[in-house]
């Protein structure tokens, strides 16, 4: 991996976990409303689970291979 992808990908990892945190807010403030929204909610945490899984496979490619 070059440096420039390297780069790139820490900024999209960077860019992904903001989103996962703000995710993380809305879906809190959303869950304690009286009137929330079952389907929103559900869309949410969907779109939060697919952030996690893809700053785990972004993170996965910035480690080194190292073989033991």
């Amino acid at each position: 991996m070059t440096e420039a992808e390297e780069q790139a990908l820490r900024l999209k990892l960077a860019e992904l976990k903001e989103e996962h945190r703000d995710l993380d807010a809305a879906i809190a403030l959303m869950q304690d409303a009286a009137n929330r929204d079952a389907f929103q909610l559900g869309r949410m945490k969907k779109r939060k689970l697919q952030l996690k899984d893809l700053i785990a496979r972004i993170e996965n490619a910035l480690l080194p291979d190292i073989i033991a």
